[in-house]
């Protein structure tokens, strides 16, 4: 039978969120009903909100969760009630050109819920990234599931679902950073705090964290930065360079989105060195670089969607890390806060006063 819970929705764009009684239907041939227990307040809600995904309004917002599996539609087997999952925006198929060639982690089939969420008068949500999680439980394709070991705190395991695996996965499988390479992260939010992690997960042996906020350095210098760099009132690219004895880094991770940060990132690398895009532009934004630059200096230019992961191997693996003492999730929960206060955590994001806000049901 259907089920009536709480959720919160973003109804037009700009406007303030508000919490709605929607409905949630029994799950049908490959799909799964998860009791909500954490969801992160990550930037990417607020693109929804603000119009800047699409205007496929109203929008169920939230999508870093974690939760356990109530129930399973026809023809599932990989879930069961019971499950301690994490939910993730990247079921892959398992049938496209990029699954049959080996490379699931692109996968441009991902599955969603075939079903629709509705509000309490039959108007269809649209939940954010396929998930919807701002609400006491959501239904997913069962693909969007995964298991990991139930110890770990849903405040922390949910974080994986984005942006911290975005994070990571930009520095480990998208950067390729490997022991004793030389990183530079320009942009010191929840994603590029992740990055520095995973840097310091792969071995970099320098990882220079760049912001405009000390503040935010302060806590990157938490989380494994060797070297800060306010670009405020320093040119970062100069003082990449005089770190790196003139060279630049390996691998520079951009995690702001913006024209300007990825230039200096472009020019920050060293020769034949790497540029990950992780940070999230907005479609009017352009870039111009000297074409004889692009080709002198070589190396990759890469983009780097959802750290380039693979739900299913990486989770469970960055689970069982935090469990080990040595991935410290819970540096990234700055608060917990219950679903009405998700309006209050937007404006405390645009501030820059958290890491994350995490909703706990």
């Amino acid at each position: 039978m259907p089920q009536q819970v709480q959720g919160v929705i973003a109804r037009a764009k700009g406007e303030p969120v508000r919490i709605e009684t929607i409905t949630v239907p029994d799950p049908g041939p490959g799909e799964a009903v998860v009791r909500i227990q954490a969801c992160g307040v990550c930037h990417t809600d607020l693109h929804y909100r603000e119009g800047g995904v699409n205007d496929e309004f109203p929008f169920l917002l939230g999508h870093e969760a974690a939760g356990v599996v109530e129930s399973v539609g026809e023809g599932v087997t990989e879930v069961a009630p019971g499950d301690y999952v994490v939910l993730n925006w990247r079921a892959v198929c398992g049938q496209c050109r990029a699954c049959k060639r080996g490379r699931p982690w692109y996968c441009f089939d991902t599955a969603n819920a075939r079903q629709k969420m509705t509000l309490a008068d039959g108007t269809e949500l649209t939940p954010a990234l396929g998930i919807g999680a701002f609400a006491e439980k959501t239904l997913v394709a069962a693909g969007q599931c995964t298991k990991v070991d139930p110890e770990a705190s849903p405040a922390a395991a949910g974080l994986l679902g984005c942006g911290i695996m975005a994070g990571i996965g930009a520095a480990i499988n998208t950067g390729e950073v490997t022991r004793g390479d030389t990183v530079a992260v320009i942009g010191c939010g929840g994603v590029g705090d992740a990055a520095i992690m995973g840097s310091r997960l792969a071995g970099a042996a320098r990882i220079i964290a760049v912001d405009v906020e000390d503040r935010k350095l302060e806590t990157a210098k938490r989380l494994g930065a060797t070297h800060t760099v306010n670009s405020r009132t320093t040119d970062p690219v100069a003082a990449i360079r005089e770190l790196t004895g003139g060279f630049g880094a390996d691998v520079v991770i951009e995690a702001v989105g913006r024209p300007e940060t990825y230039e200096q990132a472009f020019y920050a690398r060293d020769l034949a060195g790497t540029v990950v895009l992780v940070g999230v532009p907005t479609p009017e934004m352009k870039i111009e670089l000297p074409l004889i630059d692009v080709f002198g200096r070589g190396g990759s230019l890469k983009s780097s969607w959802y750290g380039d992961c693979l739900p299913s191997r990486d989770f469970p693996m960055l689970i069982d890390l935090y469990r080990q003492g040595r991935l410290d999730l819970d540096a990234f929960v700055t608060e917990t806060i219950a679903l009405d206060q998700v309006e209050t955590a937007f404006a405390r994001m645009h501030e820059g006063d958290v890491l994350r806000s995490v909703v706990v049901f």
